[in-house]
């Protein structure tokens, strides 16, 4: 049985875009809708903590040191806390917002957008540096952003659609080839058990991908053909995002989510919304750093 621990007793509303800084061997997330930036530098038990005028959505390693940061009003550079601003956001941000993003092997971040109506109107960006330029189009919620090892496979999901979908991918210029769906999950059916859709994801040394449930309380691990090698349970009911960390990259972290759960569910649950970690046999692959 998988020994799950919280992270100490800070509890987001909404735990995004985990994090292992490989250049600060420090852990950090987001709280969405709580506008903060949270790190846990090494021994820590409870978070620094910088709140944000809007809602931060994915956190990124620079090469140069520091963050990327995207919130709903755009791109931002963080270090030591202060913010730069980089770039507007490319939508209009009364509808939209930006959502999960991760650092491709092409040293570029790669984030997709949300939508408030959960309409198709979202869109998976890359950042070239200069400007955001739209990837893939018609998604409702873009999430599970993931590589292959050797950088020559990219994962995305649409959460909405209960669907994770594949393209190949060079590595050397980030060009991405026709879009596969990669795995789906059952839709939710009144009266009928749930399993949860995929949230955030990451992948490890073997190439599987690991995929957060949300509302299906656990963490699914596919192989790179799609089969489920494992599925573990987790004490709470929406996980949001795996990450892998500490210095052998065998630390799970897992971000979750209270906000808006019935009072029941979180009476069940007191670790909701707080990081969750596990220990795993194979490593996971380290943080790929910002180099546009």
């Amino acid at each position: 049985m998988t020994d799950i621990r919280p992270l100490g007793e800070h509890a987001c509303l909404l735990g995004e875009s985990p994090l292992w800084h490989p250049l600060e061997a420090a852990f950090y997330c987001v709280d969405i809708p709580g506008r903060e930036i949270l790190r846990w530098r090494a021994g820590q038990s409870e978070p620094e903590r910088w709140p944000q005028d809007s809602e931060p959505s994915c956190v990124a390693a620079h090469a140069d040191g520091g963050l990327l940061v995207t919130r709903r009003d755009g791109l931002f550079r963080f270090i030591d806390g202060a913010l730069t601003r980089l770039a507007p956001p490319p939508y209009d941000p009364a509808r939209l917002r930006l959502n999960d993003g991760k650092v491709g092997p092409d040293g570029r971040l790669w984030v997709g957008s949300l939508s408030d109506a959960r309409e198709p109107e979202a869109v998976l960006y890359v950042w070239t540096g200069q400007r955001f330029e739209a990837r893939v189009g018609g998604l409702h919620v873009s999430n599970g952003l993931a590589w292959s090892p050797d950088g020559r496979r990219q994962y995305w999901s649409d959460t909405k659609l209960h669907r994770v979908y594949t393209a190949d991918f060079d590595p050397a210029t980030g060009a991405s080839g026709a879009a596969q769906v990669f795995a789906e999950f059952p839709a939710k059916v009144p009266g009928q058990p749930y399993g949860g859709r995929p949230d955030g994801a990451a992948v490890d040394a073997e190439g599987a991908y690991w995929s957060a449930l949300f509302e299906g309380g656990a963490l699914v691990r596919l192989s790179p053909t799609g089969d489920v090698l494992q599925r573990v349970s987790l004490p709470v009911t929406c996980a949001t995002m795996p990450t892998f960390g500490a210095d052998d990259l065998r630390t799970v972290y897992v971000t979750t989510a209270r906000e808006k759960r019935p009072a029941d569910e979180l009476a069940r649950e007191p670790w909701a919304g707080r990081v969750l970690t596990f220990r795993v046999d194979v490593p996971g692959l380290p943080a790929n750093l910002v180099r546009a």
